[in-house]
C-alpha cells in the first residue's frame, strides 16, 4: 500500500470514531431532555437527510477539489453541528448538520481509494479501511457510552476552571465537547493527505446543471449488469444496518434491561464481528467473486429474527459476533465491486455519491418507517422481525435477479466479470 493510504486510514479512523460516539451522546442528550422514543429514532433518518438531498452535488464537489481538502471541510461542518448541540439548538437539527458534513466526506473518503490505488488492491484496501472503520465504530460506540456514563462524566464535570464558566453541565454535553477535539484531530490528518495528481473536474457555473448528470450516472449504474447487483445489495445492507444502530439500543433495553452505556457494549460486539468478516473477505475474495456472497445476506436476515428469543447476554455476545462476521464478509467484496464499476462508468466521486444516495435513501425510508411505527406503538421486537424478513426476502430477490442476468445477458455479464478479474490480477 502507498504511504498516503495510511494517512487516509488515520483520518477516517478519528472522524468515524467521533461520528459513532456522537450518535450515543445525541441519544442520551434527547433522553435527558425526556424526548419521546420515536423522536430518538428519528436521529437516524435526520443524519441521512443531507446524504439524500445533496447527493447530486457532493460527488461533483469531491471531484472538483483535492480529496484531502474536501475531507477537512467536511470535518469542520461536523464541528459546527456539535457546537450547535452545545449551544442549545434542537438535537435533531444539529445532528442533521453533522450528517451534512458526513455526506460531503464520504465521496472523498472512498473516491480517493480509486485514485490512489490500482484495481488489484481495491478489495484489500476496502478490507483495511472497512476493518479500521469498524474498529472505530467499536471504539466510538464504547467511547460514547463511557463518556455519557456516570463513572466518567461525574468525575469530569466535578472539575471547575477558575474564572471560566464552560456551560457544560451534563454528561451528554461533556461527551460532545470531547468529540469536538476528536474531530479536530481528524481534520489535522486531512491536511496531511497527499494530492493524487488526478485531474479535477470543475463544478459547472449553474449547480442545477448537475442534476441531469447525477440522474444519468444513477441510471447508468443501475443499468450495468454487475453495478445493479452490487448497488442493490449494499443499498439494502446499509439501509437496514444503519437503523439497527438504534434498534440494538432499544432491544438491549427491552430484552436485557440495559442502560445506554451497557447497550453500547453490545453494539461494539456486533462491530467486532464486522471487523473480522471484513478482514477475512479482503484476504480471500476477488472482485469477480463478489456476487457469490449474496446468499450470506439471506442467512443474515433470518438470523436477525432469532435475536428476539435471546434473553441471556452470554448467548447474545457470540451470536452478535457471528452475525456481524457474516455482514462484514458480505459488504466488503460487494462494496469493492461497486466502486470498480462506478469508477469505470463515471468517475470515483460521482459513483460514490450515487451509492450514498441509494444507501442513505434506504436508511431514511426505513428509519422513517421505524420511527412512525414506534410512534404508533410497535415494539422493538416487532421491528427486528420486520427488518429480518426484509433482508432475507430482498436478498433472495437480488440473487434471483443476478441469476436471471447470467442467463439472459450471459455474454455481457461474463465480459464484465472478465474485466474485473483482469483488473484484479493486473491493475
Amino acid at each position: 500500500m502507498k504511504r498516503g493510504f495510511f494517512t487516509i486510514m488515520a483520518a477516517q479512523f478519528f472522524s468515524s470514531l467521533a461520528d459513532n460516539a456522537l450518535f450515543v451522546a445525541a441519544v442520551e442528550l434527547m433522553r435527558s431532555e425526556r424526548a419521546p422514543e420515536w423522536q430518538q429514532a428519528v436521529l437516524i433518518p435526520m443524519f441521512a437527510f443531507f446524504y439524500v438531498t445533496l447527493a447530486p452535488f457532493v460527488g461533483a464537489f469531491a471531484d472538483a477539489r483535492p480529496k484531502g481538502q474536501v475531507m477537512f471541510i467536511s470535518n469542520a461542518i461536523k464541528v459546527v453541528g456539535c457546537l450547535m448541540m452545545l449551544f442549545g439548538a434542537p438535537p435533531l437539527v444539529a445532528y442533521a448538520i453533522v450528517g451534512l458534513g458526513a455526506a460531503a466526506y464520504s465521496p472523498a473518503k472512498y473516491g480517493i481509494l480509486t485514485e490512489l490505488l490500482p484495481a488489484s488492491q481495491l478489495v484489500k484496501a476496502n478490507g483495511w479501511i472497512e476493518g479500521l472503520t469498524i474498529a472505530s465504530i467499536i471504539l466510538g460506540i464504547l467511547l460514547g457510552g463511557q463518556l455519557v456514563g456516570h463513572a466518567v462524566a461525574s468525575r469530569m464535570l466535578a472539575f471547575d476552571f477558575p474564572l471560566i464558566d464552560t456551560g457544560i453541565d451534563s454528561a451528554p454535553e461533556f461527551a460532545i465537547a470531547v468529540l469536538i477535539v476528536v474531530y479536530a484531530v481528524a481534520a489535522w490528518f486531512n491536511t496531511r493527505i497527499p494530492d493524487t495528481g488526478v485531474e479535477m473536474r470543475p463544478i459547472p457555473p449553474n449547480p442545477l446543471a448537475l442534476l441531469p448528470d447525477f440522474w444519468s450516472c444513477n441510471k447508468r449504474l443501475w443499468q450495468d449488469k454487475l453495478g445493479q447487483i452490487s448497488l442493490s445489495t449494499t443499498t439494502l445492507f446499509w439501509g437496514v444496518g444503519g437503523n439497527l444502530k438504534y434498534i440494538v439500543l432499544a432491544w438491549a433495553a427491552a430484552a436485557l434491561g440495559y442502560s445506554t452505556t451497557q447497550a453500547t457494549a453490545l453494539q461494539g460486539v456486533v462491530s467486532v464481528g464486522l471487523a473480522v468478516g471484513a478482514v477475512v473477505a479482503s484476504m480471500r475474495m476477488r472482485l469477480d467473486m463478489a456476487p457469490k456472497v449474496i446468499p450470506l445476506g439471506m442467512a443474515m436476515g433470518l438470523m436477525l429474527i432469532l435475536l428476539n428469543v435471546i434473553t441471556n447476554v452470554w448467548v447474545a455476545v457470540p451470536f452478535l459476533i457471528f452475525l456481524g462476521g457474516l455482514a462484514g464478509f458480505l459488504v466488503v467484496p460487494m462494496n469493492a465491486l461497486l466502486q470498480h464499476r462506478g469508477h469505470n462508468l463515471m468517475g470515483a466521486g460521482r459513483s460514490i455519491a450515487v451509492q450514498n444516495f441509494n444507501e442513505q435513501a434506504c436508511i431514511f425510508a426505513l428509519g422513517s418507517f421505524y420511527s412512525l411505527s414506534i410512534g404508533m406503538g410497535l415494539s422493538s421486537f416487532s421491528a427486528i422481525i420486520g427488518f429480518g424478513l426484509i433482508i432475507a426476502g430482498l436478498m433472495f430477490a437480488i440473487m434471483r435477479w443476478h441469476d436471471s442476468n447470467c442467463v439472459k445477458f450471459k455474454d455481457e455479464v461474463d465480459h464484465l466479470l472478465e474485466i474485473a478479474r483482469n483488473d484484479n490480477l493486473h491493475g
